[in-house]
């Protein structure tokens, strides 16, 4: 199958679409992509975008790796349910049914933000079971960018304070275009800003078929996070895996603050920064991701 086409036009977003695959589990229907022959590395996206933001490194990772990619559930073009109790502990199910289904049995991982709680509820899977002697889906490595890795730094957007709040479905019912592009551009750089034409895209595919209408569902995760710190930033402290971050420090969201906590944290600490760079280092600076991403594989994972 041809992988999925470069971000780079107004039909981009489209044509992605089209490239993707479905399947279904618990009853909802997930989009995902694949492509490649090398070894598996599985991409997890953040909130409130989708799998599209890899979009702009998968035809460079497809040469090295077997890219997987997954729109979680209430995100770009899988199901979203509602009223539904989304967490992270069920995207975690989820993107393990995917694997199991595509035959993966151990992969590397590269996620963002929301995916990066995700990514640490897989690897405090992996931890436990590895502890236990017990079979499963094996991590190779993970390769985090922005994202709330530890609660106490994330600093979140104060739309994002409102949402999670009690008049969350209100926000939520309020959201339309202006006031997401407004928003989203805040936490890029200041000069990687998203042109007009990217936003109006990124705007399709966080509304396609009504998805800013549940983020005050989709939310929780804020709370998760502080539920369930110790056993999310246990994983970190305890990993038997190489562990890089890679970090956009104009952030407001989890920038330089994030780093630092990071290196304060985590056992020999593996930090990258990208200057200029804000929360979405994939779509602002893809060839720097591409960069530290392939010297991680390189210098810490070969």
């Amino acid at each position: 199958m041809p992988g999925p086409p470069h971000a780079s036009s107004t039909s981009s977003l489209a044509a992605w679409r089209a490239a993707g695959q479905s399947f279904s589990h618990g009853g909802h229907s997930l989009a995902y992509w694949e492509e490649g022959s090398g070894e598996s590395l599985l991409l997890i996206h953040g909130f409130p975008t989708a799998s599209w933001d890899w979009s702009r490194i998968w035809s460079a990772l497809s040469q090295r790796f077997r890219p997987i990619a997954m729109d979680m559930l209430g995100f770009g073009f899988s199901e979203k349910p509602r009223p539904h109790p989304y967490s992270i502990f069920e995207q975690a199910d989820l993107y393990e049914a995917l694997l199991a289904k595509l035959g993966v049995g151990a992969c590397h991982v590269l996620a963002h933000d929301y995916g990066d709680t995700v990514a640490q509820e897989l690897l405090a899977r992996f931890e436990d079971r590895r502890s236990a002697g017990e079979r499963g889906l094996e991590l190779r490595s993970i390769c985090f960018l922005n994202g709330g890795l530890f609660p106490e730094s994330h600093h979140p957007r104060p739309v994002q304070v409102a949402l999670a709040g009690p008049n969350g479905a209100a926000i939520s019912a309020l959201l339309d275009e202006a006031r997401f592009t407004q928003g989203f551009g805040e936490v890029f750089g200041p000069n990687t800003q998203p042109s007009p034409a990217e936003l109006a895209e990124f705007w399709q595919l966080v509304s396609h078929a009504d998805g800013h209408r549940i983020w005050h569902l989709l939310i929780r995760y804020m709370e998760e996070r502080r539920e369930h710190r110790e056993r999310w930033v246990g994983a970190l402290v305890r990993s038997s895996i190489p562990l890089r971050l890679v970090d956009g420090p104009e952030d407001p969201v989890s920038g330089a603050h994030l780093a630092a906590r990071y290196r304060e944290q985590v056992p020999l600490a593996d930090v990258v920064l990208l200057p200029g760079i804000g929360h979405y280092p994939q779509t602002e600076d893809p060839a720097g991701v591409l960069r530290a991403f392939e010297a991680f594989h390189d210098v810490r994972v070969r």
